[in-house]
């Protein structure tokens, strides 16, 4: 049986992820490979209603450890339910957002002690991580931008200060910076087609994905 891979795509509020996760998926199933799509919060039914309450409601509906301990429940969830199955039978699972959100969003973003988001990590998924982990980065002023275009509820943590966001981009390049082995930058202010080819590189040179 063919071997799985955990892709995760990271990154600040409109930085394309969703658009750049859809690309590789095409990119992938045209290699032969089985794709899951998936992402977090959500991405089986436990972990979506979870992400009802995270995404949607006041800024301040919750503090951060309350936000830490939501999001590694649906994480909990959805790794049994998803992840783990569609890796087990040798699919590539492509997912929209992971564990580095929290450390991003709760730990940079909301000024929680990274050692607890790391426990809370070790109970919800043990010694797992990502084989490869993407993370788009483009200007703050710019991310909010065309998130504030796309529409749609799910926009509680767009609307949270600039400050915050800035906090945001600093944890993710931070993350990236103390794991190179497993992160990747990825300059997310260009135009769709560019960023995809650069991240089909990535896959080439990492994991052995033709160019």
């Amino acid at each position: 049986m063919a071997e799985g891979r955990f892709i995760t795509f990271e990154g600040g509020e409109g930085a394309g992820k969703s658009t750049q996760v859809r690309l590789l998926a095409k990119a992938l199933g045209d290699l032969g490979r089985e794709v899951v799509l998936t992402r977090e919060p959500g991405g089986a039914d436990g972990a979506e209603a979870i992400r009802a309450l995270l995404v949607n409601g006041a800024v301040d509906r919750w503090d951060a450890h309350t936000e830490a301990l939501l999001h590694s429940a649906a994480r909990r969830d959805h790794l049994v339910k998803t992840v783990w199955p569609a890796l087990g039978r040798g699919a590539w699972v492509l997912c929209d957002r992971f564990a580095d959100s929290t450390l991003a969003y709760q730990g940079y973003g909301h000024g929680l002690d990274h050692q607890l988001i790391a426990t809370l990590a070790e109970v919800a998924m043990g010694a797992f991580r990502p084989d490869l982990t993407l993370i788009l980065d483009l200007p703050v002023e710019e991310g909010l931008h065309r998130a504030g275009g796309r529409g749609g509820g799910e926009d509680r943590y767009e609307r949270m200060g600039v400050d915050f966001h800035q906090r945001l981009r600093h944890g993710f390049l931070t993350i990236a910076a103390n794991e190179p082995q497993r992160c990747a930058v990825i300059d997310a202010d260009q135009p769709v087609p560019t960023v995809h080819e650069n991240i089909v590189s990535v896959l080439s040179r990492r994991l052995g994905l033709p160019a």
